[in-house]
C-alpha cells in the first residue's frame, strides 16, 4: 500500500468512497491535507507521467483521509476506505501532531467499524458525543501529544 497527497485528478474516486458529490472531494482537495492510500502495485519512486495526473481509478484509491490543523489541535475532517488503509492513513496526522507537540481530534459516526478499528489501535480515546451532522449523530475521539 502506497500513501501519497491527493490529486484534484482522484476527485472521482475520493466521491466514490465518501459517498460525496466530486465538486465536494475537488474543493476538500484544495482546502485540507489530503493523502490517499492506493494499491500497493504502483511503484512510488517511478517517474511521473502525464497520466497520473488524468484521474484514479476507484478501485485502485483502498482509502483517503483529509486533516486540517488549528491551534494546538489536528482536525481529521474526513476519512474512509479499508480498516488497514484508515490505520495507515489515520497515522498520518499522528506523526504530524506529534512533531508540532499537538493533539488530533477525530469525529465518527457510531457504525464506521474500520475508523474505529484504526482509532483504537493508534492509541485514541473516546472523549464524548460529537455534534450531528446530517441528523445522525458523531461521536468525538482524541489523541493527547506525548
Amino acid at each position: 500500500m502506497n500513501v501519497r497527497d491527493a490529486l484534484e485528478a482522484d476527485a472521482d474516486a475520493l466521491a466514490a468512497i465518501a459517498d460525496s458529490p466530486t465538486d465536494v472531494m475537488r474543493n476538500l482537495v484544495h482546502d485540507r491535507t489530503v493523502r490517499v492510500a492506493e494499491d500497493g502495485t504502483h511503484d512510488p519512486n517511478a517517474d511521473v507521467s502525464s497520466s497520473q495526473y488524468d484521474g484514479s481509478d476507484p478501485e485502485d484509491l483502498l482509502g483517503f483521509i483529509s486533516f486540517d490543523a488549528r491551534e494546538d489541535t489536528v482536525h481529521v475532517t474526513q476519512i474512509g476506505g479499508t480498516a488497514e488503509a484508515c490505520k495507515r492513513l489515520l497515522a498520518e496526522p499522528v506523526r504530524f501532531a506529534e512533531r508540532e507537540s499537538m493533539a488530533v481530534e477525530l469525529l465518527m459516526s457510531p457504525n464506521r467499524d474500520s475508523v474505529r478499528e484504526a482509532a483504537d489501535a493508534l492509541g485514541f480515546e473516546r472523549t464524548g458525543r460529537g455534534p450531528r451532522f446530517d441528523g445522525a449523530r458523531t461521536e468525538r475521539f482524541r489523541l493527547e501529544s506525548e
